[in-house]
């Protein structure tokens, strides 16, 4: 393979696998074999990478707290402003959190474990006001993001969040809930069609006594079980929810689900079966390995064929953590990454239901392409920016009852800083315009880009021009 070819698909591959790459680094990698640059990219990190922003005893004794003042019928003036404060607290660290990760994700050395932290944020999808119980399962999906699929699965099922999310605390032997029961197949692992009505009331029966006691931590209340013979997938025995976990696994159409959804995310929109075939055989032949998979998939020629390159949308939050990334932005108002997360229509920690995100051309709408477009130039030279885009889908109530008002639009100055000199000095001395788009665009440049760039002197004004363009929008 010439040069020129693997610094291509060196390329391509940090933008699918992380979040871009610097151009001396891109030069140095493409001169490695690349399954080299694939086992470089899937390395075990050297530090404990979690996010540990909120803490556990202070999470705990307000969780107390909490539960104590929700316990009464009658509270006292002294009480209901102590449960506004809690609230308002949980508010401003839900907010602290959400820009931590996304702060890890612009900063972080070890792109793929973090890419991948975010597709399992989507895949997983799940809402708690308890920012500590959301940094706990951020924290299960980074620490698994890419080992044992099983090991990940049974984590999220077990962690406080989810339970509460999908009502398990309220599954109990005599009226089981079936709420977490159906996502787990539908949503988790199966898919639609690979199971039945009663294989979820089955199920729901042996999660029962699956909680979490009054300081977050996970518990299994045997009073609480239904331990009575269950039927499952046409199997009979006692079941618990590990049980299940394990026959839901020992199905093939687990590793189809799963890897049509890495597909879909990683490759293309668009899922070609044969690839998805190749990857679930291997997926479920490694006992579900993570990494596996994902070196089965940036190992195959067909991960840099032409059709699979600058063709996918970038997520809102791959787009502003891209943009940052590559251009060493510092936000000195942070709360503006908030605001653009929420106007684009991908608010972390906040998906819109328990499906996830719908991602690719669901990104896209005439008024989020126009503030996506007008973005880079905004960050890269601070300017002012009127937030209104995407809702999230509880405020649009709101907004319909609101519609005949005059609404405000909330403006802000963007207030970062690009580290212009960093970012050029990157480039050698006779780097060219030209080369410059070659470098920062995904799909191929056509003559309108490529006439553009010819009439533009400086390496600074190019990248403004190509950044605001709509070809720097994909990946």
């Amino acid at each position: 393979m010439n040069a020129k070819d693997n610094f291509l698909k060196v390329k391509h591959l940090y933008n699918r696998a992380g979040f871009g790459i610097s151009y001396p680094d891109l030069h140095k990698l493409s001169k490695k074999n690349l399954d080299k640059v694939v086992s470089g990219l899937l390395k075990e990190p050297k530090q404990n990478m979690d996010i540990t922003l909120i803490d556990t005893a202070e999470s705990k004794k307000q969780l107390l707290a909490q539960l104590g003042l929700y316990a009464k019928k009658d509270l006292t003036d002294d009480e209901r402003k102590q449960r506004q404060e809690i609230i308002r607290t949980q508010n401003e660290k839900s907010r602290d959190l959400n820009i931590a990760w996304i702060n890890q994700m612009i900063n972080t050395a070890n792109p793929l474990r973090e890419k991948m932290t975010l597709f399992w944020h989507g895949h997983f999808a799940c809402r708690s006001n308890n920012p500590f119980f959301a940094q706990q399962l951020n924290n299960i999906q980074r620490e698994n993001a890419l080992g044992s699929f099983k090991t990940l699965l049974v984590e999220v099922s077990k962690s406080p969040a989810m339970l509460q999310y999908l009502n398990n605390q309220q599954n109990r032997k005599g009226k089981p809930n079936e709420n977490f029961a159906r996502e787990l197949m539908e949503l988790f692992t199966l898919g639609r069609g690979n199971y039945t009505e009663q294989d979820i009331k089955e199920s729901a029966r042996s999660f029962t006594g699956w909680m979490y006691d009054k300081d977050g931590s996970f518990i299994f209340r045997p009073n609480l079980h239904d331990a009575n013979t269950k039927t499952f997938f046409g199997k009979i025995g006692n079941f618990q929810g590990e049980n299940i976990i394990d026959l839901i696994l020992e199905k093939p159409e687990t590793a189809s689900f799963i890897s049509r959804k890495i597909y879909k995310f990683f490759v293309n929109d668009t899922p070609n079966e044969d690839h998805v075939k190749e990857l679930a055989a291997h997926f479920y032949n490694s006992k579900y390995d993570i990494a596996e998979l994902m070196k089965k998939m940036f190992t195959s020629d067909w991960f840099y064929s032409p059709e699979n390159v600058g063709s996918k949308i970038k997520s809102p939050a791959e787009f502003l953590v891209g943009l940052s990334r590559e251009f060493y932005v510092t936000y000195n108002k942070p709360q503006v990454l908030i605001q653009l997360q929420s106007s684009l229509g991908q608010y972390l920690f906040n998906p819109p239901n328990v499906a996830g995100w719908p991602g690719g051309q669901s990104w896209i709408d005439s008024s989020s392409l126009m503030l996506r477009m007008r973005i880079p130039s905004l960050i890269l030279n601070d300017g002012e920016i009127d937030f209104s885009g995407k809702a999230d889908p509880e405020d649009e109530a709101v907004i319909a009852l609101n519609r005949t008002t005059k609404q405000n639009v909330v403006k802000s100055f963007v207030n970062a800083k690009a580290d212009w000199p960093k970012f050029l000095d990157t480039f050698p001395k006779d780097f060219r315009p030209l080369d410059l788009a070659e470098f920062l665009l995904q799909p191929k440049l056509n003559s309108k880009i490529t006439n553009m760039v010819a009439d533009n002197k400086g390496l600074r004004s190019t990248t403004i021009e190509i950044t605001s363009m709509p070809e720097y929008q994909l990946c």
